[in-house]
């Protein structure tokens, strides 16, 4: 595989120069955010920080961190930091009430996230000549336009199919001669699954580099992918919050994802929130630079990884990340999409005739997540008609569909028969683990 570099000058720069670009720029977007985000204007007030004791990239201590539940706290847009008119795109990820994780782009930002994607894709050895099939979701989610727009950034052919229908996924992929596929790494495995199934020999794509990201996956199934779709498979990482796909990216190495320093400062905190030197294992913590419509000062991403900042034969000088395999939350990611139980129950409880009793059982069929809801009947159902039992089904399959954005499995179950406990209910059965 070819190590291409897009932009040699912005991947190559010395560790003086990175930490310059980033004193400088936190110095501004601390200030922006100060003078057009209430919310971190109070934060820092409460710290008795203000934007000019922010001198060097070391200052990132005094300032304070952001959560996920401050997100939620200002929906949908209270921590945008330009006025409405100025926001030409707005993205957005599934949230733990069912209102999503809402994110604001500029024109600028939009620049930004198509060169940083420039950059990912060729690690990837991605160039003008290559066919990139999409097959991440397309709109509120970032990932398809996301690896749409650095994709035609470099100058590549784009084949934007979006998920599903994996029959037409087969034929494109083999009628456009697409040279890379872009996706999630499960389904990657699914289209794997139904080429087998189909008979369609790989030979007869021309598929050479796979990118692969939205859910953590293992060095297990990147050889398995590599071996059964004849291609090198990358990582890619980001999160809607900071742009979306394009934060970091693996390289030909394989020793760690490039964080694109010049755009995040990323740091790794531990339990009581202090900061760990680099090769120490902790929670990633990240700081939007250069984001105009929506900055965000170190926000937590509960993702568990470490940094290393020796030198990658690759040439690229920006900070490595390892890859992500866990959180430290509870959330979980089901086929690329953030589900959290809380975001299920809120769904339930919307349904007359469904106990406060329920169970999510996740697991693994063939290489695709499954998600079966096992929930209680109230009693006053138990006499309804088959019939009648069916359609209440069919609607809470549509109401999770709605609101966690995914397909799951129902089962209606008799009052009392799902497991009870005396602390805290145990409402996820994770199989896969």
């Amino acid at each position: 595989m070819e190590n291409i570099l897009f932009n040699p000058a912005a991947e190559t720069l010395s560790r003086d120069e990175i930490h310059e670009i980033q004193s400088r720029e936190l110095r501004r977007v601390t200030r922006r955010v100060y003078e057009n985000v209430p919310f971190y204007r109070k934060k820092m007030d409460a710290l008795g920080v203000k934007p000019e004791d922010i001198k060097t990239a070391e200052d990132i201590q005094y300032l304070p961190y952001t959560e996920k539940s401050d997100l939620r706290d200002n929906y949908p847009f209270g921590l945008f930091a330009v006025p409405r008119s100025e926001i030409v795109r707005v993205h957005a990820s599934s949230g733990t009430t069912g209102k999503p994780t809402v994110a604001g782009y500029t024109q600028s930002d939009l620049d930004n996230w198509a060169e940083l994607m420039a950059r990912s894709l060729s690690c990837a050895g991605i160039d003008k000549n290559s066919v990139v099939h999409i097959a991440y979701g397309y709109g509120l989610f970032t990932g398809g336009l996301g690896a749409h727009y650095g994709a035609e950034k470099i100058g590549a052919t784009v084949i934007p199919v979006s998920g599903g229908n994996t029959q037409r996924q087969l034929m494109l992929l083999k009628d456009f001669g697409a040279t890379a596929l872009a996706c999630t790494p499960s389904y990657a495995m699914n289209l794997a699954d139904a080429m087998e199934r189909e008979g369609l020999d790989i030979e007869e794509l021309s598929l050479t580099a796979g990118v692969f990201g939205a859910e953590p996956w293992s060095e297990h199934m990147r050889e398995q992918l590599e071996k059964r779709l004849h291609i090198k498979a990358f990582d890619v990482y980001g999160l809607t919050e900071m742009m979306g796909p394009g934060v970091a990216m693996d390289c030909v190495e394989r020793c760690g994802l490039h964080v694109w320093e010049d755009h995040f400062l990323p740091e790794i905190i531990d339990e009581d929130l202090h900061k760990l030197p680099c090769g120490t294992e902790g929670e990633l913590v990240i700081t939007t630079l250069t984001k105009q419509g929506m900055p965000l000062l170190r926000y937590r991403t509960h993702d568990l990884s470490c940094l290393d900042d020796k030198p990658c034969a690759c040439g690229r000088t920006h900070i490595r990340m390892r890859r992500v395999k866990a959180r430290t939350d509870d959330m979980l990611i089901i086929r690329g999409v953030n589900v959290f139980p809380s975001q299920i129950e809120h769904s339930l409880l919307k349904i007359p005739g469904i106990a406060p009793q329920y169970q999510i059982v996740v697991d693994r069929k063939g290489s695709l997540d499954t998600v079966e809801v096992q929930v209680e009947l109230e009693r006053t159902l138990i006499g309804d008609t088959v019939r009648d039992l069916e359609m209440l089904n069919h609607r809470i399959v549509a109401q999770l569909a709605s609101d966690v954005l995914i397909s799951c499995k129902v089962k209606l179950c008799q009052p009392g028969s799902l497991p009870r406990s005396e602390g805290k209910a145990k409402r996820v059965i994770d199989n896969r683990k």
